[in-house]
């Protein structure tokens, strides 16, 4: 059952069902237990920061700054803030200092609460430029603030400003003030192309979404929820809070590189994810599989065919599975895919939402057929998350992004692009009413920047409709359809596709390295350095023949014909990836100059 009650109000309304009941599980900021937090202990947390944003002198509807990794102190700030009718702006925990001072001044934030050391640093370092910037708090105790920095405090010193709620009943009334219309939060974008958009999210908004998921996504009171992708990030601010509305128990995970051995620790039951993650488990398994002996390899060769047979030729069309397929296919999950899951920690696997990118059909289907219900949607922060979505036990297509969300109305444009009208799509961008005003037709739909269309009411992407590319021979290309068919290689970490106005289709290719330096030594490839090793040509004619598998069933002017495999990842710092480490195609062309006209020699 869902309690989907404002913002303000939605832990302590669930405090009065759950009480003593277990809601987040978490591990303090570099540690190694994991330890526990009521709903109660929730409740009373959030009213105590709600009593100290009035005491440092909050007010209604100002923008407060959250600068930090997922934490049950991110969560504290969220809710605390809304009690009060003020505004959270999360910034990734990997933003950089001028992506920081950007956000800081065109927000006008006064109080910014930031995670750890890095994160502490880069704040102080563009204090000074940032002429509305009074207080940074900090989340983690074990951050060494500058003997030269007045302004910094702990998160514990913060909250004794609001021990025993000496501004409860002025929190209380702001609450009952609090309105469908106040703003919750401003998300800025990732910015592929420029400088960041700050999209503007209302309680309304909120409110309109997690009543529109809670009908299809059924999260509820038994489920354990790992939080991996970041809070900034709205399919998991959103999916977070949707878990939060129906009683499950929250798992923050903090650092994603340890996400593997969380799930392995915590047993999830559902997590919200972006292909990458499942590109990553059917490569590990797939590996796994080529070192198997010959009976095993064999067996699970065959146990796929079944999953496959059974869990999408019928189940995802609708059709009952004949009766010796799906007693085939029980005893396979009892004994092969049950292995499978226990070694992902997802014994007790109950859906995983994933969105964000395409997922690769090969991927998707491998998912599916291990007896792990991925259900992919489709969404934007501008949307706030969820456009559409597979519902669990419904039949769905692989390769679509699922059945639109009730209050949503999607046109598809002459040009063929996606457009979205509801109760759950932005106002506009902050302080931008230029951009605002170009990003709605003349109608008041909102342009998604997408190409799709509508089959028997199911959506599906074609492409970005900046990101096609066209080559110059007249040719149209998408790259993120190409690399997303490449990405399931196991020796592939990264790619960018190059044609923009060039005659051929060419790529940039970061190999997954501890791999590649294995194939080496088994092959006796001498190398002393990755520029050594991505430069050597028996290297590229292996790389070479992976790659022309793949793409075979891609047209032929779709096709890489040169590719240049590279020694050091694409990376936030040098501006080649966004915070959700969506490529920058114009960076990339530029750092990369050099080894792009390259491989365009006669």
């Amino acid at each position: 059952m869902q309690t989907n009650t404002h913002l303000a109000r939605l832990i302590h309304d669930q405090a009065k069902i759950y009480g003593d009941r277990e809601v987040l599980i978490y591990k303090d900021f570099g540690g190694k237990e994991w330890k526990s937090y009521s709903w109660n202990q929730f409740s009373q947390t959030v009213k105590v920061v709600s009593n100290a944003l009035l005491n440092l002198g909050v007010k209604v509807q100002e923008n407060l700054g959250v600068f930090s990794q997922n934490s049950i102190q991110y969560l504290f700030c969220d809710f605390g803030a809304w009690g009060v009718r003020a505004v959270t702006i999360p910034f990734y925990a990997t933003s950089s200092e001028q992506q920081i001072q950007f956000m800081v001044n065109d927000a006008k934030i006064r109080f910014l609460f930031v995670g750890e050391q890095e994160q502490y640093d880069k704040a102080r370092r563009v204090f000074s430029t940032c002429h509305t910037l009074e207080r940074i708090i900090i989340f983690d105790r074990n951050v060494a603030i500058s003997s030269q920095d007045p302004y910094a405090m702990y998160f514990d010193d913060f909250l004794k400003l609001g021990e025993n709620l000496p501004r409860q009943s002025e929190v209380d009334t702001l609450t009952e003030q609090a309105s469908m219309v106040d703003v919750a939060n401003i998300l800025y974008t990732s910015g592929t192309t420029g400088d960041s958009k700050g999209v503007i999210l209302t309680c309304g908004q909120y409110h309109a979404a997690l009543e529109a998921n809670g009908k299809c996504v059924p999260v509820g009171e038994n489920d354990r929820v790992l939080n991996f992708l970041p809070f900034t990030h709205i399919f998991e601010k959103g999916w977070k809070i949707l878990c939060l509305t129906t009683g499950a128990t929250l798992i923050v995970n903090t650092y994603p590189q340890e996400v593997q051995q969380s799930m392995k620790e915590t047993h999830p039951t559902c997590m919200s994810s972006v292909p990458r993650f499942w590109e990553k488990v059917y490569m590990g398994v797939q590996e796994q599989i080529e070192k198997a002996s010959a009976p095993k390899r064999k067996l699970f060769v065959h146990a796929l065919n079944v999953g496959k047979r059974h869990n999408i030729d019928y189940l995802s069309k609708g059709k009952r599975p004949p009766l010796a397929l799906h007693l085939e296919y029980e005893v396979l999950n009892k004994t092969v895919f049950s292995l499978v899951r226990k070694e992902l920690g997802l014994e007790n696997a109950h859906f995983f939402p994933t969105a964000g990118a395409t997922v690769n059909p090969k991927v998707e289907e491998f998912v599916h057929s291990i007896g792990i219900n991925m259900v992919v949607g489709y969404g934007l922060t501008e949307s706030l998350a969820t456009v559409s979505c597979n519902h669990l036990g419904d039949p769905f297509t692989v390769g679509g992004v699922g059945i639109p969300i009730e209050g949503i109305d999607i046109k598809i444009s002459d040009e063929g692009e996606v457009l979205l009208k509801g109760p759950t799509i932005t106002r506009g961008y902050y302080n931008r009413d230029d951009l605002t005003k170009a990003a709605f037709t003349a109608d008041g739909y909102f342009k998604t920047g997408d190409s799709g269309y509508l089959k028997d009411g199911e959506l599906f992407l074609k492409e970005r409709i900046k990101d096609l590319f066209k080559t110059s021979n007249g040719k149209y290309i998408a790259p993120q359809m190409i690399e997303s068919k490449l990405l399931v290689d196991k020796y592939i970490d990264q790619i960018a596709i190059i044609a923009d106005q060039r005659k051929f289709v060419s790529a940039l290719i970061i190999p997954v390295y501890p791999l590649l330096e294995e194939y080496a030594r088994e092959h006796h490839i001498p190398f002393e350095t990755r520029e050594q090793l991505c430069a050597d040509s028996q290297i590229y004619e292996m790389m070479k023949e992976r790659i022309d598998t793949l793409q075979q069933q891609l047209a032929h002017y779709e096709q890489i014909k040169r590719f240049t495999l590279l020694p050091h990842n694409f990376s936030v710092e040098r501006g080649e990836l966004t915070n959700t480490l969506k490529i920058k195609r114009r960076v990339l062309n530029e750092n990369y100059r050099k080894e792009i006209e390259k491989m365009y020699e006669e």
